[in-house]
């Protein structure tokens, strides 16, 4: 997976990210609040003995320092690129950056936002909460789906799905905590929040999302 975000100001500033499936920490010394320590989340297996820094704030890192000091309302023109196919959007830097820090977080290497990474590598660009919705329980199901043909328990009631995620929310407020205090501007807080409140909603409100979209996914005979 090699997946590249170019974001274009309405000044002319430019700003590229690239991601990968397998990201490494990058090299050099990182800022105190990406220390392992800090902020741990309380659901975090890692010891702090085994590794210095934070998987997933030391990958988002980069973006939060390029992108501190603006406004969540900036508009940006947006191209995202792949292997397979771009997408373009002009649309607002929050919207923008909650599908970039998503994915991200998704690849980068922190055990519990791992569960994400079969998402990610079909990633899409700028999904609303209804797509984030049905690619959440499409995948879940297709897992189910390869577990009874290995002759393994299925979990046709998403249970499993809905307390995946709640331990994604107690990453997800680990890493708000984590950045509030460096970020001048409002973007990074308010692409985090916003991405917390879709995966919350595949906690606390799965049977309400999943009735509004069967309305729409559902055929007359």
């Amino acid at each position: 997976m090699n997946v590249k975000y170019r974001f274009e100001f309405q000044g002319g500033r430019t700003v590229e990210f690239a991601v990968s499936d397998h990201p490494e920490v990058p090299p050099g010394k990182q800022p105190a609040w990406a220390r392992l320590e800090h902020c741990k989340c309380s659901n975090c297996p890692l010891k702090s003995g085994a590794m210095e820094y934070c998987p997933a704030a030391a990958e988002i890192q980069p973006v939060v320092e390029a992108f501190q000091a603006d406004n969540a309302f900036d508009k940006v023109h947006v191209e995202v690129t792949d292997d397979r196919r771009s997408y373009s959007k002009d649309t607002t830097l929050e919207e923008a950056l909650r599908s970039l820090m998503g994915l991200k977080m998704a690849t980068s290497g922190c055990p519990v936002l791992s569960e994400l990474k079969p998402m990610a590598i079909h990633h899409l660009p700028f999904a609303s909460s209804d797509e984030f919705i049905a690619r959440s329980v499409s995948h879940y199901l297709l897992q189910q789906y390869f577990a009874k043909r290995n002759h393994r328990e299925p979990d046709w009631e998403l249970r499993g799905l809905v307390e995946r995620n709640r331990r994604l929310q107690l990453v997800n407020q680990a890493l708000w905590q984590r950045i509030h205090s460096v970020c001048k501007g409002d973007s990074n807080l308010k692409a985090l929040l916003n991405f917390f409140s879709m995966a919350s909603s595949v906690s606390f409100s799965l049977e309400t999302q999943l009735r509004k979209l069967e309305g729409k996914m559902t055929v007359e005979g």
